[in-house]
């Protein structure tokens, strides 16, 4: 057997010990991956949690702007809480560069296809080694919150969905097809959506036997939890929400 010197052993140690934290803060790796979409080929992007194993899994549906740079950090951050993480592309590359442009955006996203892509987004990662397909959920916010509630409605398989800002659905009748948990963070002086429509929401929500959680914050408004967005965000409201999320996906999804 080898033996150190004194001095050689404690140098040894250390080098060992600052190359494990360094590979334990490293972030999660990246990638850009595809998959059909009907009869198309869309692109996602991957954060994975970078262990080995089977892991659950998050959607990330984007706001009104599009995959922007604070997108991919929530499924950074959801990646290094132990998740694979795929945030889709609704727009096809395209990201907003004020709201205006977010708002026109929005508004000429047809439907049918943006289902279509989350729904193809949920094929993929369930086909995945690397997921448990019986632990994936889904995060939306703005128009992504509307679609994530789709796809909750249309996707028996989905364990847990959590909406921020998002449009809410004045026909109920779909809600009775929700099998999974609903985590709903919403503010108070948000454009579009009155507090008289999430009680109205929390009540179909209790009346259809859906487990739901939703919380209003007063102050905040639309965007509220997104730090890029100066005039909009709120610090305070906005850990909160983040840390409810993950309580929430820890508990419906663990990891």
């Amino acid at each position: 057997m080898i033996r150190l010197a004194p001095r050689a052993a404690q140098v040894a140690i250390v080098c060992f010990l600052c190359g494990a934290l360094l590979l334990a803060a490293a972030p999660p790796r990246t990638e850009i991956v595809e998959y059909p979409s009907g009869s198309e080929m869309v692109r996602g992007f991957l954060a994975p949690p970078g262990m080995p194993g089977r892991h659950a899994a998050i959607l990330v549906i984007h706001g009104d702007a599009g995959l922007n740079e604070w997108v991919r950090e929530q499924a950074r951050k959801f990646a290094a809480q132990g998740y694979v993480a795929l945030a889709v592309d609704l727009y096809r590359g395209r990201v907003a560069a004020d709201d205006q442009e977010a708002h026109e955006l929005a508004r000429g996203l047809p439907d049918d296809r943006a289902l279509r892509d989350v729904e193809a987004a949920f094929a993929y990662l369930s086909a995945r080694k690397d997921v448990s397909s019986a632990r994936i959920g889904v995060i939306g916010r703005q128009l992504g919150g509307w679609f994530a509630l789709q796809l909750a409605i249309h996707e028996p398989r989905l364990a847990a969905c959590a909406v921020s800002d998002a449009a809410l659905p004045t026909d109920f009748g779909g809600l009775a097809r929700i099998r999974a948990q609903i985590l709903g963070n919403f503010g108070a002086d948000q454009r579009g959506i009155s507090a008289n429509q999430i009680e109205a929401f929390k009540g179909a929500l209790h009346t259809q036997g859906v487990q739901a959680d939703v919380k209003v914050y007063p102050g905040a408004g639309g965007d509220f939890e997104n730090p890029a967005n100066t005039h909009r965000y709120r610090q305070e409201a906005a850990a909160d929400a983040w840390a409810r999320d993950l309580a929430f996906f820890s508990r419906n999804l663990g990891k």
